[in-house]
C-alpha cells in the first residue's frame, strides 16, 4: 500500500457520466475472504463479475445479493477482514 507524502502533487480526472451508471467502491475484505467448497479466496476477479451481474438490479437487491453471495460462500469459515461496499447510481 502506498502512502501520500507531504507535498504531493495530486491529478485531477473527469470522467462522463450518464443516467443510470453504477459505480462502485470497495474494500478487499469480500475478495480475500475464504470459503467456498475448497476454502478458497473469493478472489478479485469473482467481485467484478458478480457486480456486473447485479448491475440491473435496485441498489437495495444489490446490497441483498452481495450479503447472500458473501454468506454463502464463507459458510462456517469466519470472516478474516472488514468488508466494505459503497455503491451509488447517477439517476439524473
Amino acid at each position: 500500500m502506498s502512502s501520500i507524502q507531504v507535498g504531493q502533487k495530486f491529478t485531477n480526472h473527469t470522467i462522463k457520466v450518464k443516467k443510470g451508471d453504477v459505480f462502485y467502491l470497495f474494500s478487499d475484505g469480500y475478495a480475500d475472504q475464504f470459503g467456498g467448497i475448497h476454502g478458497k479466496k473469493f478472489k478479485t476477479r469473482n467481485v467484478k463479475n458478480l457486480l456486473l451481474s447485479i448491475q440491473h438490479m435496485s441498489m437495495n437487491e444489490q446490497k441483498e445479493h452481495l450479503n447472500k453471495t458473501i454468506e454463502e460462500w464463507k459458510g462456517e469459515i469466519s470472516q478474516i477482514d472488514d468488508i466494505l461496499f459503497i455503491g451509488m447510481r447517477i439517476t439524473s
